[in-house]
């Protein structure tokens, strides 16, 4: 019997604890730990932050489903790890520290067999100064009770426009070395929708501020794409939907402080500005969570496990950005240190930058981080659980492999809700990592594979996906069907 432990219950943990109860038989135990009571399909928070969904409908209770499809739960979080064990404990573990009901601040030593990092990123609010949720004009969607306080407070200031109130909205990063500018990207085209619907568009100036050098860089060095007959760069494409909403952009730019309706901004021209707000969303920066590690002895191997996130079979060899290539990438997501420790998704630490590092002319670093959420994450999640499933079965090899240089995804970013009235913007990209030896002259990647389209079924799309993968999510008849 075998046991096999999962650090997290979002996308990455979610998934790989699914398949791994639906294709292994139940004298193998599969338990989950996650401080979270409740599973949130996060791509539809930017609905929530518009008052367009409500919270109940993007998440569900774990326990019961668990219970019922004979996973274990833990409300818990990690504290340690002890792949080695120690003298109290010979097997591998985790300490774990439970967070709610009766045994809240209680810790416990939870063995394993196998163990899958699947912890995601710490929403690092405080790497940038004045950014909480909820303070300063400033809010979130990254969670669904952030997209909640976004909706009250953006409705709010709706209503104070149709009383006449004139408004700056700034929607971004908030950080100079964020990622996920997709998700403010579909945030700030469904508030500008909302402003329209409400018929207060004309009192509002809507500004779009990232880190991005170029408009449409995503942290993935852009991409050159197919749209309809022509042949068009990101930058092209996000420049023409902002100009068609009159939507106006502050590029290279790193947040480092937020007060009352003001954010301060450094350029990549070295120039310290500043940008007024009634009402702001900035994505914050992502970081590990700090996690330390220590071997049989209790000397501390952090460095064994992590560099930031989870190291894994990737070549972090320092080497100048025009060496890097899309061969350092992992492909098995398994630590190199401790083969029964895998980190698919966004716990796994990127070798590198896809986006070329820029340095503002003071020496700060001002270029988003490799985005690895989404597609990427249920993807390689399954391919770490298919892994162990063969492991236990008596294979020696992973023969399961993913890596973002080989690996295409698709997104469809909302650019407004409504049946009729809605759009939204579908890309899709291979590989997501640019091969630039494979495909030297489309930007590192292949064309009619990588293309993007515009319009009312891109929001149909988007929809019916949410409702798809919250199916997928509750594990109901024939789940596994629908792709990750």
């Amino acid at each position: 019997m075998s046991k096999i432990v999962i650090l997290g219950a979002g996308i990455s943990g979610h998934v790989a604890a699914a398949h791994l109860r639906r294709k292994l038989s139940k004298q193998h135990e599969v338990l989950v730990v996650s401080p979270n009571s409740n599973y949130q399909w996060i791509p539809s928070n930017i609905w929530v932050g518009i008052g367009r969904m409500k919270s109940e409908e993007i998440l569900f209770p774990l326990a019961p489903l668990y219970k019922k499809k004979s996973i274990g739960f833990k409300q818990a979080k990690v504290t340690t790890f002890h792949p080695e064990g120690d003298a109290e404990t010979p097997n591998p573990f985790v300490k774990v520290e439970y967070v709610n009901g009766e045994q809240k601040g209680k810790t416990e030593n939870i063995t394993y067999d196998y163990l899958i990092n699947a912890t995601g990123p710490k929403l690092a609010f405080d790497m940038t100064e004045g950014l909480n949720p909820g303070t300063n004009k400033a809010y979130s969607v990254c969670t669904y009770t952030h997209a909640e306080h976004a909706w009250h407070a953006l409705n709010d200031l709706i209503q104070q426009m149709k009383q006449g109130k004139k408004a700056k909205i700034l929607i971004g990063t908030g950080h100079a070395k964020s990622t996920c500018q997709g998700a403010a990207f579909e945030y700030i085209l469904n508030v500008e929708q909302e402003l329209r619907r409400h018929n207060v568009r004309d009192k509002a100036e809507v500004i779009w501020i990232a880190n991005e050098h170029q408009l449409g860089d995503f942290g993935m060095d852009g991409m050159l794409l197919s749209y309809g007959n022509n042949i068009m760069k990101s930058s092209e494409m996000v420049e023409m939907v902002f100009e068609d909403r009159g939507i106006k952009w502050i590029i290279g730019a790193g947040v480092n402080k937020i007060e009352d309706g003001v954010a301060h901004y450094e350029t990549l021209d070295g120039e310290y500005k500043s940008e007024t707000y009634d009402f702001a969303m900035l994505i914050p920066a992502f970081s590990g969570h700090g996690f330390k590690a220590f071997d049989k002895n209790n000397q501390d191997i952090t460095e064994k496990l992590f560099k930031g996130f989870m190291l894994v079979d990737a070549d972090y060899s320092p080497k100048p950005y025009e060496e890097w290539s899309v061969q350092d990438w992992p492909e098995t997501y398994q630590n190199p240190s401790y083969k029964n420790i895998f980190a698919p998704g966004i716990a796994f630490a990127p070798p590198h930058a896809i986006s070329k590092p820029r340095v503002s002319k003071n020496g700060t670093a001002i270029s988003p981080a490799p985005p690895r959420t989404g597609m990427p994450s249920g993807i390689t999640a399954k391919l770490v659980a298919d892994n162990i499933i063969d492991t236990i079965n008596g294979k020696k090899d992973l023969h399961h492999k993913g890596s973002l240089g080989n690996m295409g995804a698709a997104c469809i970013a909302s650019a407004g809700y409504g049946i009729t009235k809605g759009s939204g913007v579908s890309i899709t990209t291979y590989p997501i990592v640019p091969d630039y030896n494979k495909y030297p002259d489309t930007q590192g990647r292949q064309l009619g594979k990588t293309f993007g389209e515009i319009g009312l079924a891109g929001h149909w799309l988007k929809l019916a996906l949410h409702y798809a993968f919250i199916y997928k999510a509750k594990m109901k008849p024939f789940w596994w069907l629908i792709p990750e």
